[in-house]
């Protein structure tokens, strides 16, 4: 069982013929809701995936916090730990290019109420994984760290969006997955050109999260990792058309191939094949593969 404490937002979508420059107006086209969130797509990233996955988060009291909640539940993931809060549900406002690049802007909502108290410790139990990321409070991220740890689970922080994290947190993870902006902005160094940059970033990251692996994500150039091992896996070659979730069903698959007993380097072949899968749909959860897809592009089929 892998457990996924984070956000669940409604994703407002545009698709633009360019991104607009600061100041700029630009029109689009009609847009699309879509079930969005960091901590929601990689629970369906790893329901898609064939894992059992566990929710815990907050929606508002609003159509689309049931139309969220009932969504998760229709993909196979426990919603029992969902909770309701008054308010609006978080909403994601994205804006995306014929390239497949976007824009991301997000009204944190009912998320930003998920507090250290609202997790019992019971929410954890049986759980091998705990996955997290930055769309909820910090104090909740942190919390639910300890509590991961303190029930024998390995905890895997996607430090994302780009935040400041206090050495308490990166002291208690066991995996940090951070793309290259967010970890320059960690490093507090330039985000690296090349995967060999990259890579020394890497082992600085390392220095600030000692017990941690450091997967450190560059889109198209693939990703780069740092621990016992070290290296550079190359990105699957694929016709993007957006990049949204790319990062959360990499996050996903990645935390389901560990739960499973692979290693580094098949868990992060698999997550590269499913994060490049997600960059050929359109939408954030619509765009998360499933196993078998994955698989065909591992094994060329």
């Amino acid at each position: 069982m892998i457990l996924v404490v984070g956000s669940l937002n409604m994703d407002l979508v545009l698709r633009v013929k360019r991104l607009p420059r600061p100041g700029e107006t630009v029109l689009g086209e009609d847009y699309q809701t879509h079930p969005g969130g960091k901590g929601a797509n990689q629970a369906v990233a790893i329901a898609r995936l064939g894992g059992k996955v566990r929710m815990l988060g907050r929606v508002g009291e609003d159509p689309f916090g049931q139309a969220l909640k009932s969504g998760l539940a229709q993909e196979g993931v426990d919603v029992a730990w969902v909770l309701e809060t008054p308010g609006p549900s978080g909403t994601a406002f994205i804006l995306v290019d014929p390239e497949g690049q976007n824009q991301i802007a997000v009204a944190p909502g009912a998320n930003a109420r998920l507090v250290p108290e609202d997790l019992p410790a019971t929410a954890f139990q049986g759980v091998g994984v705990v996955l997290l990321q930055l769309e909820i409070p910090l104090e909740t991220v942190v919390r639910a760290a300890a509590l991961g740890r303190k029930a024998g689970a390995r905890i895997l922080l996607n430090a994302a969006p780009a935040h400041a994290l206090p050495s308490e947190i990166l002291q208690s993870v066991d995996l940090l997955l951070v793309n290259e902006v967010e970890a320059a902005q960690l490093a507090e160094a330039s985000p690296p050109r090349t995967p060999e940059e990259a890579l020394a970033l890497a082992r600085q990251l390392r220095g600030r999260a000692p017990q941690a692996q450091v997967v450190l994500t560059l889109g198209a150039q693939g990703a780069v990792w740092s621990g016992t091992e070290e290296g550079h896996f190359p990105a699957f070659p694929v016709r993007a058309v957006d990049t949204t979730a790319a990062g959360d069903a990499f996050a996903g698959a990645l935390a389901l191939g560990l739960a499973e007993g692979q290693n580094m380097r098949a868990a992060l072949r698999f997550a590269n094949a499913a994060g490049a899968l997600a960059t050929t749909r359109p939408g954030a959860q619509p765009s998360l593969p499933f196993r078998d897809e994955v698989e065909a592009l591992l094994f060329g089929r």
